[in-house]
């Protein structure tokens, strides 16, 4: 399936790369409203649909002479790490959409390479020099920006997407070791699989029947996330990293016209501004990773 994905004749490795990338951005869009859109449903039925359906596309992307094997593995521990803390993070990130303006979450959301790159320094002792500890800085005084408004109205749900970026930088980390070894889909697999199993965990709390129309939109929601997935994944593959890293700011514009058209949510002052030094800091920290070489992660767990 990635190889059918990655050829075209038309187009430069470099033009298909951006172009992935920013349908990818799209796809996780549709992803984000769905999620906040059903949110008559308890998160726990709504993460399992995403990751029930969700296991469709990455199943597809199994080669067909390791099907009967795809599954094995020889660190079971690191992807039990990696599983764990994406599924607190998507936990995280539902919660948010539900109760915040769109604009708001994905802000916040663009905050994970801060995080990242604390990570880095704390847990594998890396060594990080002034332009990434202005970048975190930076970042820092933009998540203050978009929160101080929930401070002073004391809305503890500015807290989740902050939660969310936290289990990101562990989940980023995690790939950065798992990816020298083991494939994409198995990565996946095993994440999908562990967060099924904790939304259908909620079934004894309580789960709400369907409409056919919600009932296509939490199928929806789980195959186009992980398309989205499987597109940043090709993306990445095909094409320099930083032509295609640069698209996933194109959420904010997503957020920005789905809220308002849907919820009517006019985004505020301080979200742009805050939005905006999030972006620039996120920008630093990519651009001085890719000089060092490092690998890239995916900005969704």
């Amino acid at each position: 399936m990635l190889n059918i994905l990655e050829d075209n004749e038309l187009l430069t490795k470099n033009q298909l790369g951006v172009l992935y990338g920013a349908a990818s951005v799209a796809c996780f869009a549709m992803m984000d409203a769905c999620v906040k859109w059903l949110d008559q449903f308890p998160v726990g039925e709504v993460l399992f649909a995403r990751f029930f359906f969700g296991l469709i596309p990455i199943l597809m992307l199994v080669p067909k002479n390791e099907f009967k094997t795809f599954y094995k593995t020889t660190r079971p521990k690191l992807h039990a790490f990696r599983a764990v803390t994406g599924t607190l993070a998507i936990v995280a990130l539902f919660i948010a959409l539900r109760e915040i303006p769109l604009a708001d979450v994905v802000s916040l959301t663009f905050g994970g390479p801060i995080f990242v790159t604390l990570g880095s320094i704390f847990f594998l002792s890396e060594k990080v020099g002034i332009r990434r500890w202005s970048a975190v800085l930076i970042g820092f005084i933009g998540m203050l920006m978009i929160v101080k408004p929930a401070y002073d109205e004391l809305n503890i749900y500015y807290l989740f997407p902050i939660i969310f970026c936290i289990f990101f930088a562990c989940v980023a980390l995690s790939i950065r070791s798992l990816s020298s070894t083991e494939p994409n889909y198995r990565i996946a697999l095993y994440f999908s699989l562990l967060s099924m199993i904790v939304g259908l965990a909620t079934l004894p709390f309580g789960w709400i029947m369907p409409s056919k129309f919600d009932l296509f939109l939490l199928i929806f929601t789980g195959i186009i996330g992980s398309v989205a997935n499987i597109l940043l994944t090709v993306s990445l593959r095909i094409a320099e990293a930083s032509l295609v890293t640069p698209t996933k700011y194109l959420n904010l514009v997503f957020a920005i016209l789905l809220g308002y058209f849907i919820w009517g949510e006019i985004p505020k002052v301080l979200t742009l501004l805050g939005a905006g030094l999030i972006i620039v800091s996120s920008a630093i920290i990519f651009m001085r990773e890719s000089q060092l070489k490092k690998q890239i992660v995916s900005p969704r767990p």
